[in-house]
């Protein structure tokens, strides 16, 4: 592997460089959905951005290569493990040239020799050959919208998305059938010649990528092992899901490097408010309305439920905003389903229309049952 490009690595995924590694993860698997070529088609520049931090996470995300990096500065294939030292004729990207004498630790812009030759020579040695294929992320996200009910029974939904599968031509190896032939760049060495500056470098040969052998690449996939394709799917939600819940479809992701295995299809649920109900986690919570009397008295009613109706009990002398618990009329949560939630019904006490003489007199009656004012007491407190 060769260093592609000049920022720093750690700035490139956004993390500190004593960042662990499930927060450069995390990092990198953002940045890739952000700037991942399916999402940004024909936009080059996205492209070239998902290309370094593809290279920015293959060092950090190794912990050997990672410590080779953050003593040198860049990393390569040849590197010495850390605090061994570069050893002659083995620099960055397979050049054979010495760097011996040329570590200065006084030089201006407080780098060393090795470092500029890095910079200057990034992406020669192990040049991607063409056709090469960019490694992807091999896990795909499917957002889908489903309505109350069908979050809280299951159901069935068919979906449509784009992924990477392997070439059914050419098996995923980006070559038609038929022999293979001696590179004519590099003469079946894989390796080239080349002079800059003055200098002499062998080099990784960017026709064959090293293996001294070239094929015909295939006409389907164009040599690069995979194509893109729409692939029609049903579904099954299961019951209980919210907004969030993430539902695997194994094998059904990208294929993120030729001859590899796919990755899994991830549908995240968006689920929609009900008019009525309101769920919080596997509880639902409601709100029904009941007569000064059927309050004062007590009462037994009937409250809707996600099951259909149910019996619920009001005690005499029920206050408006006093809630009551129905066991086990919530939501089967999806990895217990045996465990409902409960039902939260909160009452609202509906007053009256005076709508003639008899019922105001009614209503003055009822007032005289009342002993003391109801709003002494928060005005006892106010004052205090």
């Amino acid at each position: 592997m060769a260093t592609t490009t000049k920022t720093d690595y750690y700035d490139l995924l956004g993390v500190r460089r004593k960042s662990s590694a499930k927060e450069i993860r995390q990092a990198y698997r953002k940045l890739a959905r952000k700037y991942h070529p399916d999402l940004n088609p024909g936009d080059k520049s996205a492209e070239e951005k998902f290309k370094q931090i593809q290279e920015a996470y293959d060092v950090l995300s190794d912990p050997k290569k990672r410590a080779t990096y953050d003593q040198y500065g860049f990393y390569a294939d040849n590197m010495p493990p850390p605090g061994a030292g570069v050893p002659r004729g083995a620099g960055p990207g397979g050049f054979n040239v010495d760097f011996g004498g040329f570590e200065t630790p006084g030089a201006p812009g407080g780098g060393n020799f090795r470092d500029i030759f890095s910079q200057f020579f990034s992406g020669m040695g192990g040049a991607a050959a063409p056709h090469q294929a960019v490694e992807v992320p091999a896990d795909l996200e499917y957002q889908i919208d489903i309505d109350f009910w069908k979050a809280i029974r299951g159901t069935v939904e068919k979906i449509s998305y784009t992924r990477l599968e392997s070439c059914h031509t050419c098996h995923g190896t980006g070559k038609a059938a038929g022999p293979e032939q001696s590179c004519p760049a590099c003469g079946g060495s894989g390796r080239r010649a080349q002079s800059t500056m003055g200098m002499r470098f062998n080099v990784t040969c960017p026709r064959c990528g090293g293996s001294g052998r070239v094929g015909n690449p295939c006409r389907t996939c164009d040599g690069e092992g995979r194509v893109r394709r729409t692939e029609t799917i049903d579904v099954r939600i299961p019951a209980g899901v919210d907004t969030g819940s993430r539902v695997r479809v194994p094998g059904h992701g990208n294929v993120p490097l030729p001859g590899a295995g796919p990755g899994d299809l991830y549908i995240v649920t968006r689920v929609s408010p009900h008019p009525y109900f309101t769920r919080r986690d596997n509880d639902i919570y409601s709100t029904v309305p009941v007569t000064v009397a059927e309050a004062a008295l007590g009462a037994k009613i009937e409250v809707p439920t996600i099951d259909g109706r149910a019996l619920l009990r009001i005690p005499p002398g029920t206050a408006s905003g006093q809630k009551f618990r129905l066991r086990e009329k919530g939501i089967a949560p999806v990895r217990d389903p045996r465990h409902r939630g409960d039902q939260y019904v909160e009452v609202q006490i509906v007053p009256p229309s005076a709508v003639d003489e008899r019922a105001r007199q009614m209503l003055k009656d009822l007032s005289r049952f009342y002993e003391q004012d109801p709003r002494k007491e928060i005005f006892e407190k106010a004052s205090k």
